[in-house]
């Protein structure tokens, strides 16, 4: 299983997100790319980059404009964390509406 995972669920429509590109980045001085990735037809992303990762500050970037449309209030989200043990899992949902989101770590 891959050390990062998420899931994006649209509050707004009460169903799984699919098709929203997301990618997982490190910050080492400047964001690095590490993997990417796409929802599932479930909302989620199980295999996300690899099995471990480095302690250090991440963060996801999910494409919401292409799911929500040029009219999407939201285009972009970006959620930052820090990892500090290299082999724990960290799960990074997000619930979407169309004016808010919210996010939290899972498991």
């Amino acid at each position: 299983m891959s050390a990062v995972t998420t899931h994006v669920l649209d509050a707004a429509a009460g169903k799984p997100a699919a098709g929203i590109d997301v990618r997982l980045e490190k910050r080492d001085g400047t964001w690095e790319s590490v993997a990417t990735g796409r929802t599932d037809d479930d909302g989620r992303v199980r295999e996300l980059g690899p099995e471990t990762l480095d302690a250090g500050v991440y963060r996801l970037v999910f494409d919401t404009e292409a799911y929500q449309g040029e009219d999407g209030f939201f285009p972009e989200i970006t959620v930052c964390f820090r990892i500090t043990g290299p082999r724990a899992h960290h799960h990074v949902p997000i619930l979407l509406s169309p004016f808010a989101f919210s996010t939290y770590r899972g498991s």
